[in-house]
């Protein structure tokens, strides 16, 4: 009994291990893009990702036939979702970097066009997984496009007054 429990277990762990080398970097991506920090200094994306992939292995046994990529990436969201709720505008929080041009996005507008775009998520998806009904998806991703293909602008440069001669 102990025999064929190793067995499985050894085998599960391959299985994850090759889900993981080949889903790894795409998902780690699309943690950055959530977290809004640059690529190469994202802690907040690494921490998002090692929890999704850890309750996706939890719940390994239990996919039966669905696909692991999807599932990781909806722990990936809903992990996103719970923290960034609460930790936007909080004082002392950690911002997303003030150089990407997702760092104007709030951290749901973020979520959803991620999911809309980069992941490629229905629109009826993208909303039954925010709970969320499908035209609020809609408008909150087109305000962060529009958002995106015209950013805000700071205050406009103070001009020189010119002395009268």
């Amino acid at each position: 009994m102990r025999e064929r429990r190793a067995l499985r277990d050894a085998r599960r762990a391959r299985e994850f291990e090759a889900f993981v080398a080949g889903a790894a970097g795409r998902l780690l991506h699309a943690a950055t893009l959530l977290t809004a920090e640059p690529p190469d200094a994202n802690p907040r994306a690494r921490r998002l990702l090692t929890h999704a992939l850890a309750l996706t292995y939890a719940r390994w046994d239990r996919l039966r036939g669905e696909d692991p990529y999807d599932r990781a990436r909806q722990e990936l969201a809903v992990r996103f979702a719970r923290g960034a709720w609460h930790q936007y505008g909080a004082l002392g929080r950690t911002r997303p970097d003030p150089g990407s041009v997702l760092a104007h996005l709030s951290p749901q507008e973020r979520l959803i066009l991620v999911l809309r775009l980069y992941e490629g998520v229905a629109e009826e998806q993208t909303a039954a997984l925010l709970g969320l009904p499908a035209e609020r998806v809609r408008a909150l991703c087109a305000r962060a496009m529009a958002t995106l293909l015209h950013p805000p602008r700071g205050p406009a440069p103070a001009l020189a007054e010119v002395a009268p001669s």
